[in-house]
């Protein structure tokens, strides 16, 4: 509407001036006198200099419009003059425009004083900072953390932090590192995790630092409650017998020694079968502290690139036999064949073997039993590698137990093995976790 307006006021303009030159021609050739055609000709220049104006005003107010925008000034507005509809109209819209600029820059700043106020007042320490080191934003949990409030470049951080501006510069996108820092002889435990992005065409980092340390104490003493409590109940199940037959053979021996009466064959067998007991119990004992010292022993991981569908492939190898007895639908998923790993593959392959087993023994008499064996790269670019079954599943209260060494739900079991892929995982800088919905599907995630 605003450029019809424009158009059409400057056509109005261009007929004028058209009939004024054609009148100024027609009065210098059918008349004697001068006068006439000089006062056209003065009409006509009249008519160009206010037309040049009444464009060059335009222009001015275009170009007032669009400096506003391009160096962000929307404090200036355009006064309407009564110049003309279109031109008004022009005005109009070039301050209904800026009106809008001034809106969204208000409700930015707002964010932006929001999203401040958010920083400065979490717990977590955070530090927004170049790839040089640069620091452009430091909370006050950070500035309260490393004692300095004025941090120019992560390099400045000294003194008993001098770890921090390393792991800080070092660490990529999703990685994360703990360190151990001595603060006047109190120990804290901090967990460093880097986010990389892009801020107005430059990389950009933002870490979290939080201190750890107190939760890793309750951690730890919850762990070791529950490790005594399973040793416990381990040694109590073999010590208690011992000592009750010992109590009794030393009982049937002392009844010989007051009797003055000889050892009747009778009482040979009841001793050596004590005795026979003990040894059984005695080798269990004994078999269960190998045990332990074994899952204190794991070897040190020997890294290497390895494909991931060459390692399944090995693994369901292991189990064909006792898959295809068992009637279990063995199924590998991969969405891409060429992945690879780097890994102590022979470790993985203890922890794939383990859980692979134990789905076995999961699903005896159940329906449909079926494996799948998963592989993917996640969003980080990490290796993602999941063992599920359709068995029975893992109660709540178990699942949370599962870990612990020497704790298992089966007879004949040892209670090692999933500590001992725990362990593995750890080495591999990974996690493993479970998941269980009873009587659908349990899984098994090894992250690396």
């Amino acid at each position: 509407m605003v450029y019809r307006n424009f158009r059409f006021n400057i056509l109005i303009r261009l007929l004028i001036v058209v009939i004024t030159v054609f009148f100024l021609f027609f009065t210098f050739y059918e008349t004697k006198y001068l006068t006439i055609p000089v006062l056209l000709l003065i009409f006509l220049s009249i008519q160009v200099f206010f037309m040049i104006k009444y464009l060059e005003k335009s222009h001015r107010t275009l170009t007032s419009f669009l400096e506003s925008i391009r160096y962000n000034d929307f404090s200036r507005s355009f006064e309407v003059e009564g110049l003309g509809r279109s031109y008004d109209a022009l005005k109009i819209a070039f301050n209904d425009v800026i009106k809008d600029f001034q809106k969204i820059r208000a409700e930015k700043e707002e964010q932006y004083y929001f999203l401040q106020t958010l920083v400065q007042h979490v717990g977590i320490c955070l530090i927004a900072y170049h790839r040089d080191g640069e620091v452009f934003l430091m909370n006050n949990a950070a500035q309260k953390l490393i004692h300095k409030k004025n941090l120019k470049n992560i390099n400045q951080i000294d003194g008993k932090f001098n770890e921090l501006p390393k792991a800080l510069l070092e660490l990529g996108n999703g990685e994360k590192r703990v360190l151990k820092i001595y603060d006047d002889k109190d120990i804290l435990q901090l967990v460093v995790y880097v986010t990389e992005f892009k801020l107005q065409d430059e990389h950009v980092k933002l870490a979290s630092v939080q201190n750890i340390q107190s939760e890793l104490d309750e951690q730890e003493m919850e762990a070791w409650q529950k490790l005594i409590s399973v040793l416990t109940h381990e040694i109590m199940n073999s010590i208690t017998p011992i000592a009750s037959i010992t109590t009794t053979v030393n009982g049937m021996i002392s009844d010989v020694k007051e009797s003055g009466n000889e050892i009747d064959e009778e009482l040979i067998n009841d001793i050596q079968q004590g005795l026979q007991t003990i040894n059984k119990r005695s080798n269990g004992l004994i078999h269960f502290v190998q045990t332990y010292r074994n899952l204190t022993k794991i070897p040190k991981p020997s890294f290497s690139v390895y494909p991931v569908i060459k390692l399944f492939n090995h693994v369901e190898s292991v189990f064909e036999a006792e898959i295809n007895e068992a009637n279990i639908q063995f199924d590998i998923q991969m969405k891409h064949e060429r992945l690879e790993m780097t890994a102590d593959i022979e470790l993985v392959e203890q922890i794939l073997i383990n859980l692979i087993k134990n789905s076995i023994h999961a699903l005896k008499g159940r329906q449909n039993p079926r494996i799948i064996l998963e592989a993917y790269m996640n969003e980080l670019g990490r290796i993602v590698i999941t063992v599920s079954d359709n068995g029975p599943g893992i109660l709540t209260d178990v699942l949370d137990k599962i870990f612990i060494p020497f704790f298992t739900t089966k007879p004949s079991g040892s209670g090692i093995g999933l500590s001992l892929s725990r362990q593995i995982m750890r080495q591999h800088g990974g996690t493993i976790t479970a998941y269980s919905e009873p009587d659908k599907e349990t899984s098994f995630v090894l992250r690396f």
